[in-house]
């Protein structure tokens, strides 16, 4: 398995920008795909963006298209997921995960691998 530590988050205004980082260890990091979900307390998690082995394929959930994208360097084994245009719906706690030879997904079992997630607070 890898094993995934999130960073990046913190309180921003509406508005704003934050870039949230996903640093892996463990297994090749190029032989997984990658998403990266949030969840806002008393719901459930949801997708927000995936990403191939060699970031040539991405995908997004519609409310976030145009303003996030999600990007790796596999060379410093990190996804990263850069946050635009923030809204005080964005806010909730992020995750990024890890999908083992796989080509990205939007759902959450196809996912081995989890981080502890990191906290965005959007303020309006």
């Amino acid at each position: 398995q890898v094993q995934l530590v999130e960073s990046g988050g913190g309180l921003v205004q509406a508005g704003g920008s934050l870039r949230l980082s996903c640093a892996a260890s463990g297994r090749t990091f190029s032989s997984y795909a990658m998403g990266w979900f949030r969840q806002a307390p008393g719901k459930d998690r949801e997708f927000v963006a995936t990403i191939n082995w060699n970031g040539a394929n991405t995908y997004y959930r519609n409310s976030v298209k145009g303003r996030f994208t999600i990007s790796r360097d596999n060379a410093k084994n990190t996804v990263y997921l850069q946050m635009n245009s923030l809204k005080p719906e964005d806010t909730a706690t992020y995750y990024c995960a890890a999908n083992y030879r796989g080509a990205g997904s939007t759902l959450r079992h196809s996912y081995e691998s989890w981080g502890q997630g990191t906290q965005v607070t959007v303020s309006s």
